[in-house]
């Protein structure tokens, strides 16, 4: 069968045109073959190479554009170039062994199938030829169009060889099973268990990158559910896994907080494909486990979760050698922030308490609200409905309050340098304490947040502090 269709791109004759002059085999392989029988869009090209890839990818460049760089991984033996929107990696066929201790291959010089054989996945080892005398034809030698076909991830070879050379390739098929809606071979799934611990040898920085596509993907928890089935997620993300079970004592129970986070996870992809705000969701009980306690009057709580759990994101973050910069910063706020709107819809919503949200979520405000209404988990359609009514009304008023008294990134419309003129203080206690009233004054609406009613406050409470003033 041929699909010239996949390949009708001008680069691959100009790859094929070149190879052929010079007495080489080449093929596309890996995730554009792929992605070509699944209809979606692909700008990843891999050109396999049998024979020297590198030098190659150098002379196709040289023959598209002089002027196009090439980056070069000699180590690998792989080289790419940017054209027309597409990244092109050339690679030498190659066979690969792996020690014990680490997920870095030993390469050596393969043959066309030596490297077909070391592709993880059987749906990634499809190749389509570049060569004249069969142009696009399809060489499919584990019958991967199959596993496209029943939508199954499996391994070429025996998959305890395949997890164990490299364990990154155990969460690359959880990625992939979420990302194109595949179910992994419940073969790998048992591999994966008895392969877990050998996770620990990939580097944090690869494990959060898979974990970062998954929690893109259109369904997280089905990735996450299969962690913490083969006990990966405990070793990965172990705060997760602590939220698991249902306590009772005396008759009363508590919701199983793990899958009510992966639940809270999915609601929250329906509404946004920001990575930290999905982080947020993920991570938004991690602080039930250490915070829950059993009350007999009242039952189960989990007094100040929210605060343990923003003092967790930051080790968490740095154990996985996460960006300890804003956006951690974000995530944090917005554990720590995750049940006010909730208490603040339960209660009459009063415009002082808007503003003090706005002033402490500030431009996180919106994406607060919406990790709220994803939490609302109830399959109580009339308390479903009620809790989503409450929000529409605190959104509502955050807007009337904000476009009002616009506190959302406030800043004091009277600044320390000008209480210091005024009273002719030097730098003190007392700045901060003017400033404070200031700040609640507007906060409770007492005073509009503008420069007059602020200046006139200040003359106030300066009066009330045994100040004068130059008039």
């Amino acid at each position: 069968m041929v699909f010239r269709e996949a390949i009708k791109n001008s680069i691959f004759h100009e790859i094929s045109n070149y190879c052929s002059a010079n007495n080489i085999d080449s093929f596309v392989v890996g995730g554009f073959v792929r992605d070509f029988f699944l209809k979606r869009p692909s700008k990843d090209i891999d050109i396999l190479i049998i024979g020297d890839g590198i030098n190659v990818a150098k002379q196709i460049a040289k023959q598209i554009d002089p002027k196009i760089p090439v980056t070069i991984f000699k180590n690998f033996g792989t080289a790419y170039f940017k054209f027309n929107d597409y990244e092109i990696e050339f690679v030498g066929s190659r066979k690969e062994s792996y020690t014990n201790d680490s997920r870095n291959p030993i390469i050596e010089t393969g043959s066309f199938i030596d490297d077909i054989n070391r592709r993880d996945f059987k749906i990634n080892s499809i190749a389509i030829s570049l060569n004249n005398q069969n142009f696009g034809e399809l060489v499919d030698l584990h019958d991967g169009l199959t596993d496209i076909e029943q939508k199954v991830i499996n391994t070429p070879l025996d998959s305890n060889i395949t997890f164990s050379d490299d364990p990154l390739r155990m969460l690359r098929a959880i990625r992939f099973s979420c990302q194109l809606d595949f179910e992994i071979h419940d073969n790998l799934v048992k591999t994966m268990a008895m392969q877990k611990n050998r996770i620990s040898i990939v580097t944090n920085e690869r494990i959060v990158e898979e974990i970062n596509k998954i929690i893109l993907s259109k369904t997280p928890s089905k990735g996450f559910k299969i962690m913490d089935q083969t006990g990966i997620l405990e070793i990965i993300i172990p705060e997760l896994t602590s939220l698991k079970g249902i306590d009772e004592i005396e008759g009363q129970k508590h919701k199983d907080n793990f899958y009510h986070t992966l639940e809270v996870l999915d609601n929250i992809c329906l509404n946004t494909d920001n990575l930290w705000l999905r982080w947020a969701a993920l991570l938004h009980d991690i602080g039930k486990a250490p915070t829950k306690k059993f009350n007999k009057k009242i039952g189960w709580t989990f007094h100040g979760h929210e605060f343990e759990g923003s003092k967790m994101v930051y080790k968490l973050f740095k154990r996985l050698r996460m960006p300890l910069n804003e956006k951690m910063k974000y995530v944090q706020k917005l554990v720590l922030m995750s049940s006010r709107p909730i208490v603040l819809a339960q209660e009459n919503v009063t415009d002082s308490a808007v503003r003090r949200l706005i002033f402490d979520a500030g431009e996180s405000v919106d994406d607060l609200m919406t990790l709220c209404e994803a939490d609302i988990t109830t399959k109580n359609k009339n308390r479903f409905k009620k809790y989503h009514d409450n929000f529409k009304i605190v959104r509502e008023k955050i807007h009337t309050v904000e476009e009002k008294d616009n506190i959302r990134n406030f800043q004091p419309p009277i600044s320390g340098a000008e209480i210091m003129s005024t009273f002719n203080l030097k730098p003190c206690k007392t700045i901060g304490i003017i400033k404070e009233a200031i700040k609640e004054a507007i906060l409770e609406g007492i005073i509009a947040n503008n420069y007059e009613e602020a200046y006139k406050l200040m003359l106030e409470e300066g009066g009330k502090l045994g100040l004068s003033h130059g008039k």
